[in-house]
């Protein structure tokens, strides 16, 4: 099933993503933020459980934010 997840402190502002039963998440895609880095983490999670994105992502900064894309991804594969 594809979810979509809008984002909260970062320069990214929404991710699409698609997660199957088994907790699967594939199709990783950011809109907005820094288009190198980000295709880079959707190829890398691809394929991946929702729970090991969070165990990996979660927490991750960015600058002198208190978030980043990839926390906002961990946030949002276990969101739904």
């Amino acid at each position: 099933m594809q979810y979509s997840y809008t984002t909260k402190g970062t320069c990214s502002k929404t991710i699409v993503f698609d997660k199957d039963e088994n907790g699967i998440v594939t199709n990783v895609r950011f809109f907005g933020g820094c288009p190198g880095n980000l295709m880079a983490i959707s190829k890398l999670v691809n394929g991946m459980s929702a729970d090991k994105i969070y165990e990996i992502l979660i927490g991750n900064t960015c600058g002198g934010k208190p978030t980043s894309c990839a926390d906002q991804l961990a946030k949002a594969v276990k969101s739904v």
